[in-house]
């Protein structure tokens, strides 16, 4: 008979992760399709009515349907909602954006708060297979239980996979950022940031009182 070897602790951790993530989402999958059917129905049903009696215009509609889509997307990556995962037109090895930073003379101030910061991978990020997302939450990108990305040198603040980073990482312009900044010019950073729970309990916060305070 063939002797069974037990898998290391690490690979059953992450197994038992990965299970945890397919299943809520899977749940989650089935729960939201009957809900979006009925609501996708009765919103179809009732813009037509509206459109016929020329009330609505169905142009405009379209337009503000976009733009209200788009800020959605920028909520839910944010807050790290649900699974998410981000398209860009262009590869990530031909973006040409962001910002110049004096980052290492700042970070005695922010303490990198940026890596701490929700995103979404994009698919190119998620096939390359390098950057590595959280298992529980397709595909947000993974921190540790500090709250800082996987990925951050914890002695240098450096990233570890600076050639392979996402695009939000590399087009982040911190400079008018609340959460972080208060007077970027004046040196003067947001309080908040040294809170433990930061930024996640900032959110929680905005999410209640419909996006205000800092």
């Amino acid at each position: 008979m063939r002797k069974m070897h037990n898998p290391p602790p690490e690979m059953t951790e992450t197994f038992g992760e990965m299970v945890a993530g397919l299943v809520y989402t899977h749940n989650r999958a089935n729960a939201n399709t009957a809900e979006v059917h009925q609501a996708a129905s009765t919103l179809h049903a009732l813009v037509e009515m509206l459109v016929e009696r020329g009330v609505l215009d169905r142009f405009e509609l379209e337009t503000r349907r976009k733009a209200a889509a788009e800020q959605l997307r920028k909520l839910y990556v944010e807050r790290g909602m649900a699974v998410a995962m981000q398209d860009f037109e262009v590869s990530k090895y031909e973006f040409t954006g962001g910002a110049v930073i004096d980052c290492a003379e700042r970070l005695p101030l922010c303490k990198a708060a940026c890596c701490k910061l929700p995103l979404a991978l994009s698919r190119e990020d998620v096939r390359e297979g390098v950057v590595q997302w959280d298992l529980p939450q397709p595909y947000m990108l993974a921190h540790n239980g500090d709250g800082y990305c996987v990925h951050m040198d914890r002695d240098t603040c450096g990233c570890t996979v600076y050639d392979q980073r996402p695009i939000p990482c590399r087009g982040y312009d911190c400079r008018k950022d609340g959460r972080i900044w208060l007077d970027f010019e004046g040196r003067q950073v947001n309080p908040r940031i040294y809170e433990p729970d930061w930024p996640a309990g900032l959110e929680a916060e905005r999410s209640q009182v419909g996006g205000g305070g800092q």
